[in-house]
This record gives structure tokens, C-alpha cells and sequence, in this order.
């Protein structure tokens, strides 16, 4: 079995490879992520290649190999199927789980995994919104835009709140940003790098543009 540590780097490195513009990982974006020195980045990855997890060219990105992706699915899913269980069967709060589930994701067998998965119903989506991967590695793609990206008068459909911190997750939670709300935009002030939003049933609330960046959504209409 993969030591913790592995499984989070593959993590890591997935979430890079999703998130950068050039489809990899780098040692500085690793350390920064994982809290880490450079130095013990590059030692790890070593391992990682050596292991046939990962790719890495001297002074370029980072990549994981076919056996590292299936690894980081692996990890994914647990992660987010326990995020479900917590919120769904536990009743913790959404703004909680992560931490939570970056610790119990280590240790869960598969079989453990399989029957959370269908007691939860096979759930699609974690309470976040992100995608959760099937046992066969597939993950639902689920194309969104920012909210930032929208002008006024547009609807749209809350997809994600792609933020862990626990106090954005709090004031998301406060004014109905939630994955499934529906949204209006009631202003934007460009000179003030503002929107102003209304999720249906609540409130309008005004956020910077960086913060309404974290929100994904689909238009409606």
C-alpha cells in the first residue's frame, strides 16, 4: 500500500495538473501547496518516479504517469466520498470536512469504500460540488465559468464553491452560495473589482471579483 505521504503528493500533483494553465505540476506550486521545503519536494518526487508515479523533467513540470492518475482518483474519491458522509449522515458542516477527510482518507480499504459509495447512493458530486471519480476512475466533467465572469441582469446555476477556507465557506454558506442555488447578478462595479449577487431565497450580497472568482457556475438562459 502507498504510505500517506505518497497518496497526498499524487493528490497534490492532480489537482495541479487540473488547475495550471500548462496541464502540469512544478516543485515550487508543491511546496507551497503541501506546506513543504523545495528540497524535500524534489526528494519525493525521486520516489515517485522511481515508482513509475510520476514524470519529471530536470528543471520543468511535473506529470503523473497512467498508475499515479489511477492512484490520485483513488485518493479523490475516498476524499470526497467521506466529505459526503460526514455532511449527509454525520450532519457536520460543510466549512469542517475537508480537514476531516484528509484524515480518514488514508485509512479506508476499497471494500470500505465500495459500500460507502452505495449506502451514499453513489453520490456524483461531494457537498462542494466537485466531481467525484467512480470506482472505475471516471470523473464527470462539469463545465462552468466563474461568477466574476458574469454582467448584469445574468442567471446562473451555482456548480462549486472551489475554496476550503472555512470562513469563505461560511459566508458562501450565509448568503445561498451553495451547489444547485440560483443566482442573479444585480451589479458590477469594474472600478471597485465588485459584484453584487442575490442567491434565490436570500439576501443580495456584494463580494470582490478575486472572491466570486471561487464560485463556478452555469448560465441560465
Amino acid at each position: 500500500m502507498p504510505s500517506a505521504t505518497v497518496e497526498d503528493y499524487v493528490k497534490a500533483i492532480y489537482r495541479l495538473e487540473r488547475d495550471s494553465p500548462t496541464g502540469e505540476a512544478t516543485v515550487a506550486r508543491l511546496s507551497a501547496s503541501l506546506g513543504v521545503t523545495k528540497g524535500t519536494v524534489t526528494s519525493m518526487v525521486a520516489r515517485l518516479r522511481e515508482a513509475k508515479l510520476a514524470k519529471a523533467e530536470r528543471y520543468g513540470g511535473i506529470r503523473l504517469t497512467s498508475k499515479g492518475r489511477t492512484l490520485a482518483l483513488d485518493v479523490v474519491r475516498r476524499h470526497r466520498l467521506i466529505e459526503v458522509f460526514l455532511v449527509k449522515s454525520l450532519g457536520f458542516d460543510w466549512s469542517e470536512v475537508h480537514d476531516e477527510a484528509e484524515r480518514l482518507e488514508h485509512a479506508m480499504s476499497a471494500k470500505l469504500l465500495d459500500r460507502l459509495d452505495a449506502f451514499l447512493g453513489n453520490p456524483v458530486v461531494d457537498p462542494h460540488g466537485d466531481p467525484i471519480p467512480n470506482a472505475a476512475g471516471e470523473v464527470e466533467a462539469r463545465p462552468g465559468e466563474p461568477l466574476a465572469s458574469l454582467g448584469r441582469g445574468e442567471k446562473a446555476e451555482v456548480l462549486r464553491v472551489g475554496d476550503q477556507d472555512r470562513a469563505f465557506l461560511a459566508f458562501a454558506a450565509r448568503h445561498g452560495l451553495r451547489p444547485g442555488a440560483k443566482v442573479t447578478v444585480i451589479e458590477v462595479v469594474p472600478e471597485a473589482e465588485s459584484i453584487r449577487v442575490r442567491a434565490a431565497g436570500s439576501a443580495a450580497v456584494s463580494m470582490s471579483l478575486s472572491a466570486a472568482a471561487r464560485v463556478s457556475v452555469a448560465r441560465i438562459g
